[in-house]
């Protein structure tokens, strides 16, 4: 009974440690790529993700994201006056 409960804490470990920062970094990288960065900002914010591993992602989702807003009711294609035009 105790070596099944030292597999499943491994593997709970596991998934803590490794795995769902792992699909993290790969969702967020995702974002990146769908932003409108340039090239050289764009690898910036890649390898700020990827090199630092907890405070990267955060930052990121913090003072990277560039996406327009898009308010409760209002189709996304409609510019408000609060939106900046580019």
């Amino acid at each position: 009974m105790s070596g099944n409960r030292g597999c499943l804490f491994n593997s709970l470990l596991f998934l803590i440690i490794v795995f769902i920062p792992l699909v993290g970094h790969v969702i967020e990288t995702v974002m990146v790529l769908q932003d409108d960065h340039s090239a050289l900002g764009m690898l910036g914010w890649l390898l700020l993700i990827w090199l630092i591993p907890f405070v990267g992602p955060l930052l990121y989702l913090l003072f990277g994201q560039r996406r327009s807003r898009v308010y409760f009711g209002q189709p996304s294609y409609v510019q408000t006056p609060y939106q900046q035009q580019r």
